[in-house]
Formats: structure tokens, sequence, C-alpha cells
């Protein structure tokens, strides 16, 4: 049995001339929460369907619990859940259609998270799908993703659409709860441009765009590993030389400085021009996915 839960190596697919995905590298150890960041059009959600078999690649491998989806998709989706950007149910079907449909699929169910997830969402089981908001679609989804207790979630912005109380709620409380239960074996994927709400809960992440990996790092290093100083000075700095900083941001006699590994050198150098004031403070993983994304290679 693999030791990890996705394991994707080399992978390339594209649209056409567009290089969607190019080269991707990728691995999920067992029991992590795991983001994958991205702008819009960076490759995620292509990255997600050639992983479950709803797209082939063109060049590359994947492997989920060290099966090929390809010739072992049975199981494979048997031992996962998938959210995808955009939901659509039978519009024919009530809430409790649905829920019974899709239970019908799996060989468990748990019907005490069902009930007690209908009354956090406050979704009334006899409502039509066709009656139902985006937000409550994608509550309904989320519900129906969480009750077969599956060892994998893929999550493509899973709380699109849900209002911030609700959202909140979602992933502190359910995706949190869903976790804990078998922390070793359950393990969540979850691609969203909401990086500060999973901030808690991540555990590892990559960064992609145009399709390639900027940077992969566990939660707790990256932000050890990158830092915010603060300094202010009597009067105005000027130009800093401060070569090895990732970005300096000067305003009047307040300078902000990025730092990549080398907060100390740094520190060093602005206490050096005598600052009425200094401090330093760790990025968040949003603050993190915007400095590389907006400085690609030089970040990584």
């Amino acid at each position: 049995m693999s030791n990890h839960a996705i394991e994707v190596r080399n992978l390339s697919r594209r649209y056409g001339r567009l290089e969607a995905v190019d080269g991707l590298d990728l691995t999920v150890p067992r029991g992590r929460c795991y983001g994958f960041f991205g702008r819009n059009g960076a490759g995620k959600t292509t990255t997600i369907k050639c992983m479950l078999n709803l797209l082939r690649p063109h060049a590359g491998t994947v492997r989920v619990f060290g099966l090929d989806p390809r010739s072992d998709e049975v199981a494979v989706k048997e031992r996962l859940s998938y959210v995808p950007d955009a939901v659509a149910f039978y519009p024919w079907m009530s809430v409790r259609n649905v829920l019974d449909y899709l239970a019908s699929f799996r060989n468990h169910w748990n019907g005490d998270i069902e009930a007690d997830l209908l009354q956090r969402f406050r979704l009334p089981p006899e409502q039509r799908a066709t009656a139902l908001s985006k937000g409550q679609k994608t509550q309904l989804a989320l519900i129906s993703a969480i009750c077969p207790e599956p060892e994998l979630l893929v999550l493509d912005e899973p709380t699109s659409g849900l209002d911030p109380i609700v959202r909140r709620e979602f992933i502190e409380t359910v995706i949190g709860a869903y976790q804990a239960t078998d922390p070793d074996n359950r393990t969540v994927f979850v691609s969203t441009h909401l990086i500060s709400e999973f901030e808690g809960l991540i555990d590892e992440f990559t960064i992609i765009d145009n399709g390639r990996a900027l940077l992969t790092m566990e939660a707790d290093d990256a932000r050890s590993r990158f830092k915010k100083i603060h300094a202010s000075f009597r009067e105005p700095v000027g130009t800093l030389d401060l070569p090895d900083a990732v970005r300096i941001k000067a305003s009047g006699c307040d300078v902000e400085v990025l730092a990549n590994g080398n907060s100390s050198e740094l520190e060093a150098a602005l206490k050096a021009l005598d600052p009425e004031g200094l401090r330093i403070e760790s990025l968040s993983l949003e603050e993190i996915f915007v400095a590389s994304a907006a400085l690609g290679e030089r970040v990584s």
C-alpha cells in the first residue's frame, strides 16, 4: 500500500497549443490537508481532472493510493470524494432523492453525519434541486462528499457560493472533524483561492503558475522562511541597497522588506541604518502565494 495519497510525475496536458499543465510533479502524503494554490488558469482544475481520469494527460503519470486512475478507476474512485468548482444535480430530484441516489453507489454512508449537516446547513430534504441556490447546491455536494467518509477528499474551490458564516463552519468544523476522526489515513486535497480561510488546516502546499510548480513546502516551514520586516525611520530613507530582499516597499519614513530565508541578514542591514522601530512577522500562506505568483522563480 502506497504511503502517498497522490503522486503526479511529469504531468502534461494541452488544449490545442495551450500547455495547461507542463511537467508538473506533485506528492501528497496520506493524512495531510494539502493546499493547491494558483491563479485562475494556472492549471489546478486540469490537474485534478487528470487525477480523477476525467481528462487524459498527454504525458506523465498519475497514481492515487498507488493505483492508476485509468486502469483502476473503480478502485480509485470508491476511496475518494470529489467536489468540483461547479456542481449540478438532476433537476427533478429533491435533496432527499439526491442523497439517496448518491448513497446507492457507496459501500458506506454515515447517516448521522448526513442528518447533522442537513441541519447545520438548513437544507430542507423535500426541496427540489431546481429551487436550490448556488450556495445550497454547493452545500449539498459537500454533504454528499463527506458522508461516505472517504480516504481522500478532493475539493476544487469547495466554498464558492457559500456565505461567510457557513464557509467558516464548513472549513473549521466539517473538514476538521472529517480529518480528525482518522488523521493518519484521511487526506484532504483542496484547490482554492480563499487561502486565508484554510490557513489553520493546511499542512503542506504547492503553488503553480502556467502549469508548473513554483513552490512546494510544509506550511510551518514556509512561515518560518518567509518574513516581513517593518522598519520606521526618523526621515525618509530613499533607495535602500538590499539586493537579497524579495521585495522592498517604502512609504515616507516606513519601509517593508520581504525576506526569503535571509531575514537575519536583512534585519542586521536595516538595524545598521538606525531605525526608530523594527519588527518582524511571518507571512501568511496567502501572502506567500501572492509573492510567489508575482515573482515566480525568484521566490522559490
